[in-house]
Order: C-alpha cells, then structure tokens, then sequence
C-alpha cells in the first residue's frame, strides 16, 4: 500500500481532509521520502522519521507533536490525544496553520538531530571497525573514541550502552589487551 492507497480507503470528505495535511508536509519538506509505516502514512528526512498522520473514523491524527514544548503546549492541550499525540475531530476545521507549524518544528528537530549525529566522534582502531554499526554508535555517542577511554569502563557499563550487545565485548577485550589494557574491574 501506498499514500494515495491509504487515503483511498476513506470517505471522500476525509480523502480532502488528509490530502490537505499531505501538501503540508510535502511543501514545508520538498524532498521528504514518502513511505507507509504502521500501516500509515509517514514522512522521513535525513534517513530518520519526522511526522506521520492517520485517518479515523471522527478523526485525524498527527504524531509525533511537541505537546511537551512550551510553544505548542497551550495550544495543543485543546485537542484530544497521547503524549506525542493530536487528534483533531473531522467535525470542526482543521487547524492548518497550528498542522504546518508542527511540521515545521519536527523538520527543525530532525535537522538538528542529523547535524548532532554528523558531529559526533567516531570510534578510532581497528577494534571498533569490527563492531557492528548500533555497539559503534553506543561508544561514540558516550564520547568513547580510544581503547584507554573504553578501558575506564567496566564490562558491566559497557553493555549498559544503549545499542552494544554481548557479542562486542570479546571483540574490545582482545583489542584492550592488545594494547596492554583491560576494562576496569
């Protein structure tokens, strides 16, 4: 199934309803990728999700939203929905610009995120290139880019690593020994 598909499926005062959302993604990210995920529409930039939107049967929703945000905290507490969650009633209008500016702030946030993780350190040695990408990004994103840093950890520690699995360590402790090291006990 595609977008034009899942808009299909609705009556055609949503199918107008949802199309109107879809311009606004597709004007505010030009070169968003388009996509079906979750079984609805969603839109990614950078390689990463920013915004999906779904049709109900007295509803449309849009996730994730910034209900958190002091900008859109106000605002949003008027329509019903989760944490991350809006869900404005097809009985009233949609609020179109209140829609673009969410677009807006999660393409913001999706940028940010891409420049953040661009600026990250890599991992340097060998040891690290034979690590898969997630056990690669856990170390990097804890600024853990030399077997001396690694070495200041305990095993325990590391596996607590968002992304490192179990079958790195044997893979670090060769690399640590190998340079006189070993985690820390």
């Amino acid at each position: 199934m595609d977008v034009d598909q899942y808009i299909a499926q609705f009556p055609s005062e949503v199918q107008v309803i949802l199309q109107q959302i879809r311009a606004l993604i597709k004007q505010a990210a030009p070169d968003a990728v388009e996509s079906i995920s979750y079984g609805i529409p969603a839109y990614y930039l950078n390689g990463r999700q920013f915004i999906y939107f779904a049709g109900y049967k007295k509803h449309v929703s849009l996730y994730p939203v910034p209900r958190q945000h002091e900008a859109f905290e106000q605002v949003l507490s008027e329509y019903k929905g989760g944490r991350g969650t809006a869900q404005f009633p097809l009985s009233k209008p949609l609020p179109l610009d209140l829609i673009a500016e969410i677009v807006k702030f999660r393409i913001q946030e999706n940028q940010e995120k891409a420049t953040k993780k661009k600026a990250a350190p890599k991992p340097s040695g060998d040891c690290f290139s034979l690590l898969a990408a997630p056990a690669r990004r856990a170390l990097a994103n804890h600024g853990i880019t030399t077997l001396p840093q690694l070495a200041s950890l305990t095993e325990k520690e590391v596996l607590a690593l968002h992304g490192m699995g179990k079958s790195s360590l044997p893979k670090l402790r060769e690399a640590l020994i190998g340079q006189g090291l070993d985690f820390r006990k």
